[in-house]
């Protein structure tokens, strides 16, 4: 029998605490060996926890031979030096996305991990989940006729001040933290053959890092991708696939949880079928995939050279760059009202009296902090992105104007 992949943990940022932690001592191809925090309290309390040995830091961790692997959820920017170090510990690395800051990193990384016989794996979990091998599969099948375009959206609400992903120096804003998953989802339906034709990025007020955008790109064929992105926005994880013939449209796309049935939504003229599917659990899948590529060295790409999944990661990480290069930007200016007066109507007399409207009305966010305030703060994975599934009367109006627009549709319905 195989043994577990004995893997360490560099921080206990929101994701590692809420997520990967829990789904790694439950999956029993991964053994948690060892983790390390700034916080040295809190990484004895969460080794205690998982039964694991807790390193006194990050370079003793890496140095401990009984390790195969290591995970590391830290702010983007730290990624490219602690997943270089990994690397140069013999290590491999699953690194939380974007796997750097910049394409050039990202490729020098990739080709450390080539040439020393590593894995090195982001963690865009929503790939291995069920739901898009089913998409793909009708595409291939033609179930939409000719591919012509592709729209996504994923958006959180709005985070705290003090969030790390509001910090430059951190590497955060939205191209970092939320453009990711649809600019992959792109990639993974479309293939790599695509550019970016323009972009759109808002820096919102007071903030030092984009919290919105947009890009358009397009492929050698002429199929288009329209992505929007955002931080402070209503929450929405949504993509949709046109063909010639009819459309294919994914709700709760990128981060469902591992209890959420699938439906996938297949409109073709005034038809419409839905497909019900199983759960799945993307957080499992994706280390069971991180375990299976490690032990399977012989399908490892040598030096220079890129397959699936490393040369999706490298094409992403291509277009961030291109996106932010080509962005028209836009900063966004605190609105500002000064008192005024109204004047009394003619018919009804109405007086008021002199007013100041706050720039802001809605109450601070505030949110348990799931690390010691700038020691691994969390840099991914915010309570927005695993919002509850909503039920039918909390769908986005847009979903029930759509059904309202067309009351004579025949709807089918199948699960697999």
């Amino acid at each position: 029998m195989t043994r577990p992949l004995r893997i360490g943990v560099l921080s206990l940022a929101s994701i590692a605490r809420r997520r990967m932690l829990p789904a790694m001592a439950a999956c029993p191809d991964i053994q948690i060996a060892a983790l390390a925090s700034r916080d040295t309290h809190a990484a004895d309390q969460a080794a205690a926890q998982y039964g694991c040995h807790a390193a006194p830091n990050y370079t003793a961790l890496l140095a401990m031979p009984d390790i195969d692997a290591v995970y590391i959820p830290l702010p983007a920017a730290l990624h490219a030096t602690w997943t270089r170090a990994a690397l140069n510990a013999g290590k491999h690395v699953l690194a939380e996305k974007p796997t750097t800051t910049s394409a050039t990193e990202t490729r020098d990384l990739l080709s450390l991990a080539a040439a020393r016989d590593l894995v090195l794996a982001e963690n865009v979990m929503f790939l291995h989940h069920a739901q898009h091998a089913t998409v793909q599969r009708l595409l291939n099948d033609g179930a939409i006729g000719e591919l012509r375009s592709f729209t996504a959206q994923f958006s959180i609400p709005k985070l705290p001040d003090d969030d790390i992903r509001h910090r430059p120096e951190l590497g955060g804003g939205a191209l970092a933290d939320v453009a990711v998953y649809p600019l992959r989802a792109a990639l993974h339906l479309l293939g790599e053959d695509l550019d970016v034709v323009g972009a759109a990025l808002t820096y919102g007020a007071g903030r030092h890092v984009e919290t919105a955008g947009a890009a358009l790109l397009h492929s050698a064929t002429g199929i288009t991708a329209h992505l929007t992105f955002g931080l402070d926005h209503a929450y929405r994880s949504w993509y949709e696939v046109c063909g010639s013939t009819g459309r294919i449209i994914v709700d709760h796309a990128f981060t469902p949880p591992a209890d959420h049935a699938p439906r996938l939504r297949i409109e073709r003229g005034m038809d419409t079928e839905e497909l019900h599917l199983p759960p799945d659990d993307q957080v499992t899948n994706t280390l069971t995939a991180f375990a299976a590529a490690i032990r399977t060295p012989g399908q490892r790409p040598g030096p220079g050279q890129w397959r699936e999944p490393e040369a999706a990661v490298l094409r992403q990480a291509e277009l961030l760059d291109a996106i932010r290069h080509r962005a028209a930007v836009h900063h966004t200016t605190p609105h500002h009202t000064t008192p005024h007066h109204t004047t009394p109507h003619h018919t009804t007399p109405h007086h008021t009296t002199p007013h100041h409207t706050p720039a802001h009305h809605t109450a601070p966010h505030h949110t348990a902090p799931y690390d010691t305030p700038g020691h691994d703060t969390p840099g991914h994975d915010t309570p927005g992105h695993d919002a509850p599934v909503p039920d039918a009367a909390h769908r986005p109006t847009s979903d029930r104007a759509r059904a309202d627009q067309q009351p004579h549709t025949d709807h089918t319905v199948r699960s697999l």
